[in-house]
């Protein structure tokens, strides 16, 4: 398992890396507004349908964490919920599953 763990943290650092570098990208060449950010994410409908993509993945993500943790009494994981809505599921979901794989004592 620990070799799983580390696989998921690497992802989750790779998943927030990747994504990151181009919205900080695309904010330093068009201004740092969160306004023209959601106006990039809206652009088209290729733009929009990924967009609508990761927000209800995201939201399965939330959903499912939710149930779980209170039933395994294990409320760490819940710290991936904002990860996957702020910085994006490509670092959230492997976040959940690094932080819900450690032992439980």
């Amino acid at each position: 398992m620990a070799h799983t763990r580390t696989v998921f943290l690497v992802l989750a650092l790779v998943g927030a890396v990747g994504p990151l570098y181009f919205m900080f990208g695309h904010m330093q060449a068009n201004g740092f507004s969160l306004g023209g950010l959601f106006t990039a994410w809206g652009a088209n409908m290729a733009t929009r349908g990924l967009m609508l993509n990761m927000l209800l993945s995201s939201l399965v993500l939330t959903v499912w964490a939710l149930i779980e943790a209170p039933a395994r009494r294990d409320y760490l994981p819940l710290v991936a919920i904002p990860v996957a809505f702020y910085v994006g599921l490509s670092s959230g979901l492997p976040l959940y599953l690094y932080l819900r794989a450690r032992p439980l004592n």
